[in-house]
């Protein structure tokens, strides 16, 4: 790999280091747990790359997941580039029963990596994955996994990509040839005119026009067998930029979780200035209803994988995990941060829960609506008139986990009627 130290500054002002964020996205089963473990294998972050089959996956590290071999909980991982550089991972799930917990990550990265199966191309929930990145304009980068299966044709694929996701998809195998030059150049008038002026496209136009969406870089490998991973790395490094942060502090709280002992965690993005260990945050309560709050912050975490380690202060760009805090929910804006915008996806099924016997109402339901202040995609309502407890969420799966969970926190065995639409 390149030394690529000379293409960004290591430092802040205050001399912290730099951080970049990217979410990784994909339809279920196209290999992005697969790709996520490459990336950490290939960075010596890890030492061998996990299988989601074999259960021992970096990334999913939760009982529920190593169980079902799928992602259910988005989890980060940090990367360190030679030049200093962190790049946080946020993996994010593929099932559509869960797609509230990656729409909630899009909040919060700097680009996206969208992982797409050879073998099956563009499905439907890459479609709506790719609606999902435009709405909240991420620069994408597309690796296009198991190349190495039978029937696998990228020039097929590169057609597929143009015609249903963007025209401005670019193969970038071959980045040194006269005809990468020109297929990027003709995705932007000001980069085709510097084009013919001087017969080739500089790294810094590529980077501008993917991080303004005007295009779409394409690799092509087989995370499984770590091939083309590195090459990937390489370019994710030499064509994304470090996000310029304002002074002033600002942060975006996109997830609300509990450790192994119970510890309420809050999940934001630095987004402005820096967060410091005993700080005073201030929170103007939900879509301003005027429940204002005022919390000290304990501690700061920054997690990879199952493990963290504490800071006493993280810089613009840092994803964290703070304690202390009570009344957070995902979406908050914190300092100079707005509100993030209402989420598209939401609940679809609505079933009404059954409490095992002799268990008040009252009792079961601070427990569930601790549940649903960490699962986006679920809802529990109270109907007062009738004195039950409904379930609002996305499909089965996710009804089978919540299930799961309710065993596994509270000791408690809830069970649904047969559910209607919402």
């Amino acid at each position: 790999m390149e030394d690529i130290s000379g293409l960004r500054e290591k430092k802040t002002a205050a001399g912290q280091l730099k951080n970049i964020c990217t979410a990784i996205l994909a339809h279920v089963d196209a290999g992005k747990t697969t790709l996520s473990e490459a990336l950490l294998c290939e960075s010596g972050m890890i030492r061998r790359a996990g299988r989601v089959d074999k259960k021992d996956a970096f990334l999913d590290n939760h009982a529920l997941e190593r169980a079902r071999g799928i992602t259910i909980f988005s989890k980060q991982a940090v990367i360190k580039t030679p030049d200093g550089t962190a790049i946080t991972l946020l993996d994010t799930p593929g099932h559509v029963d869960f797609s509230a917990e990656m729409e909630r990550t899009l909040t919060v990265p700097d680009y996206a990596i969208l992982v797409i199966s050879g073998a099956d191309g563009v499905q439907a929930h890459t479609k709506t994955l790719w609606r999902l990145l435009a709405r909240y304009r991420i620069p994408v980068f597309l690796f296009i996994n198991k190349m190495d299966q039978e029937g696998t044709d990228r020039v097929r694929l590169m057609q597929e990509f143009k015609s249903t996701l963007d025209g401005n998809c670019v193969d970038f195998s071959d980045t040194a040839s006269d005809a990468f030059s020109e297929s990027v150049a003709v995705c932007d008038e000001q980069a085709l005119e510097r084009y013919l002026e001087r017969g080739v496209t500089e790294r810094r136009e590529i980077v501008r026009l993917i991080r303004e969406r005007k295009l779409f870089p394409c690799y092509f490998g087989s995370a499984l067998k770590l091939v083309g991973v590195d090459s990937f790395l390489e370019g994710f490094l030499t064509y994304t930029e470090i996000p310029a942060y304002p002074e002033t502090f600002g942060a975006r709280i996109f997830k609300i979780a509990r450790d192994a002992s119970g510890v309420r965690l809050t999940y934001l993005k630095i987004t402005g200035g820096s967060l410091k260990v005993r700080q005073v945050l201030r929170g103007r309560g939900r879509n301003g209803a005027g429940d204002e709050w005022e919390e000290k912050v304990n501690q700061i975490r920054v997690y990879s994988g199952e493990k963290y380690e504490t800071e006493e202060e993280v810089p613009a760009g840092c994803i964290c995990a703070v304690t202390g805090l009570t009344r957070t929910y995902p979406g908050e804006g914190l300092g100079a941060e707005a509100e993030a915008e209402s989420p598209v996806l939401e609940p679809v099924l609505t079933y009404r829960v059954i409490l095992p016997e002799g268990m008040e109402a009252a009792v079961a339901l601070p427990k569930l609506r601790q549940l649903e202040e960490e699962e986006p995609q679920l809802r529990i309502v109270w109907n007062e008139e009738r004195g039950e407890i409904l379930a609002q969420l996305m499909g089965e799966v996710q009804l089978q986990i919540l299930q799961s969970l309710a065993r596994e926190r509270f000791q408690m065995e809830v069970g649904f009627d047969s559910g209607s639409i919402v």
